[in-house]
């Protein structure tokens, strides 16, 4: 039984993550990248297929914290025994010369009594199917094989192969520190150097101190900003720049439902919010990654851009359901792979134009490749915003004329106007406003509805969608038009779940899947942007600090929220989720506003 989502908490190197529970137990974990096959994936199934725990033997109050300003966590067990401290992190490679692979570095500290604790490592390769093969190579070295996958770990407690297991038992007394380094290789290379754990704590920390310090401050909500941007941090891959909506699969957004979704990929919809909230921090070199991963991916021709690509801008996504997991707490199918990513998502078009007119203005290095792959996605788009898609939640019915897919291909004409204005860079500006012009008149006259006075989901339909509330964020229409009033009020009184916000209501809607999820955490922070803009000030505030509650207790979100149940549900932690709160909190805080400036 997997423990609930929100007890998790996230190590990562820049490459790759893992989940490790309250109870010391890592239940989830891909390598050598965030999209690999799994070594760990008890979260999707049981412990048989793959966890590494380490705690004590006896019965303990837990207790946890990452280190200040860092990606490293503590987990502290106190038991009837003793105290002892499980010290939990991965450190990023080539921080130094020992680090040329991912690993996982776990350091048991004796607090005060004598604790006799466990080590039980079930390493299973191919998300949980394959058994590999462990031997012992060395003193403190064990090694597992598996074709081409390869685990040493090294430790000075003794492990033992039991029942397909390999575990160890040992006894902390106060002041006494143990080691557990797991390190991945490939099997056909020559072994790697396996890490010191004790310097490689020391690097890691200094290496995120250095990183934290960079960050602005946003006033009162300083600190769980940090830990936003550290969490985005943790899920970009650093060698490309590319930065995935999570790093895990199939976590469901109803607990049992089937709306369960591989988000180990990089969204193109991600792109200018994510660049808002990187720059509105002071990350320059962050979002100039991010530019260039999305520039280099979406290159090629405009018909065939894709709504999400992988970390180094794969294009084939394809999706496949595994039979042998039985999914979280029973949520059937496990999917590795998202469909979606052939999906016509015209939205994606606003975003990409909106993301690169959003870096000139904030001074990134500019990029001479940039200007001519937007030219090319304009000249497509100028014919393509008319065709109906699937829109921004990526439905698996028939597509419709979403009016949030339209808006955005108004945002791409309207941005490409001002690029040519502001940077003096070369198009057919007149061509592009009549076209901004004639869609703008579409969704005022389609994707309004006149019976409810408020903008709907779809061109000829009644349903609400919380993706309008992004209608004066992105400069469509003022704040206080009583048309974006209306669905502000609209989307209060049919989406909000006490408050928080539905993307729409799945009983009603034929998106081709069984109904039911939670409220969704990022549109709950735009409504909270939508108050700041409409002036309701206190609302938006009261909103705000809401939500931060919802965080875990170590800072981290998940795509969904269940107010019945009370719990974080979806892939976790979400970028989405985190990018949403740095920017509402900058708008909350800042001179220069997200909300304003993005629109402007």
């Amino acid at each position: 039984m997997a423990v609930p989502i929100e007890d998790y908490a996230l190590i990562g190197d820049c490459e790759t993550a893992a989940l490790v529970g309250r109870d010391g137990s890592i239940d989830w974990l891909c390598l050598p990248r965030f999209d690999s096959d799994s070594c760990f994936a008890a979260i999707l199934g049981s412990s048989e297929n793959g966890h590494w725990m380490i705690a004590p033997q006896a019965s303990a109050q837990v207790s946890r914290k990452y280190r200040d300003s860092t990606l490293i966590l503590e987990t502290t067990f106190e038991t009837s025994e003793g105290v002892v401290c499980l010290i939990d992190f991965m450190p990023l490679k080539g921080m130094t010369s020992e680090v040329r692979t991912s690993s996982v570095i776990r350091i048991v500290v004796g607090i005060s009594g004598r604790v006799q604790l466990k080590s039980e490592l079930i390493m299973r390769f191919d998300y949980g199917l394959t058994v590999p093969w462990v031997s012992r190579i060395s003193e403190d070295t064990n090694k597992a094989v598996a074709g081409p996958q390869t685990l040493f770990l090294r430790s000075p407690v003794r492990h033992l192969g039991k029942d397909l297991r390999t575990v160890g038992e040992f006894t902390i007394e106060a002041g006494d520190r143990v080691p557990f380094v797991l390190t991945h290789a490939l099997s056909y290379l020559p072994a790697p150097e396996l890490p010191d754990a004790f310097v490689a704590l020391q690097d890691t920390e200094q290496f995120w101190h250095e990183w934290s310090a960079i960050c602005k401050s946003t006033g009162r909500w300083s600190e769980a900003v940090l830990r936003s941007l550290i969490t985005l941090k943790a899920l970009t891959f650093a060698p490309t720049g590319g930065m995935v909506a999570a790093p895990t699969t199939s976590l469901p957004e109803l607990i049992g439902g089937e709306r369960n979704w591989d988000y180990r990929y990089c969204w193109i919809r991600d792109a200018t919010l994510t660049l808002m909230a990187l720059m509105g921090a002071g990350y320059l070199e962050e979002a100039s990654a991010w530019r260039d991963w999305l520039v280099r991916a979406v290159a090629g021709s405009p018909d065939q851009m894709q709504i999400m690509y992988g970390v180094a801008g794969e294009r084939r996504l394809w999706e496949w359901e595994v039979p042998w997991l039985d999914g979280y707490e029973g949520s059937k199918p496990v999917r590795i792979g998202n469909a979606a990513y052939g999906q016509l998502q015209l939205d994606v078009f606003g975003e990409m134009i909106d993301a690169l007119y959003q870096a000139r203005r904030g001074g990134l290095p500019a990029s001479d490749r940039a200007w001519a792959v937007e030219l090319a996605v304009l000249e497509y788009l100028a014919s393509a915003w008319r065709k109906p898609d699937q829109g921004i939640w990526e439905v698996r019915s028939g597509p419709q004329h979403f009016t949030y897919s339209k808006m955005m291909a108004w945002v791409a004409f309207d941005r490409a106007i001002k690029t040519v204005k502001e940077f003096g860079l070369k198009g057919p500006v007149d061509e592009w406003q009549k076209l901004q012009k004639e869609i703008h008149e579409d969704i005022c006259s389609k994707g309004y509805s006149s019976s409810l006075e408020c903008f709907v989901q779809a061109y000829g339909t009644e349903e609400l969608d919380a993706s309008l509330l992004l209608m004066p964020a992105v400069g469509f229409l003022p704040a206080d038009d009583p048309r974006v009033q209306n669905t502000v009020k609209a989307v209060e009184k049919r989406l909000a779940v006490n408050g928080l916000v539905r993307r729409y209501d799945t009983h009603s809607a034929e998106d081709g899947l069984a109904p039911g999820e939670g409220v969704f955490l990022a549109c709950s922070f735009w409504l909270a942007d939508a108050y700041f803009l409409l002036g309701r000030m206190e609302e938006a505030e009261q909103l705000f600090e809401r939500l931060l509650k919802l965080r875990n207790d170590v800072g981290l979100l998940s795509e969904e929220y269940d107010p019945k149940r009370n719990r974080l549900t979806g892939n976790f932690p979400q970028a989405f989720s985190h990018i949403s709160l740095i920017n509402t909190a900058h708008n909350l805080s800042h001179f220069e506003k997200p909300a304003e400036e993005r629109g402007r």
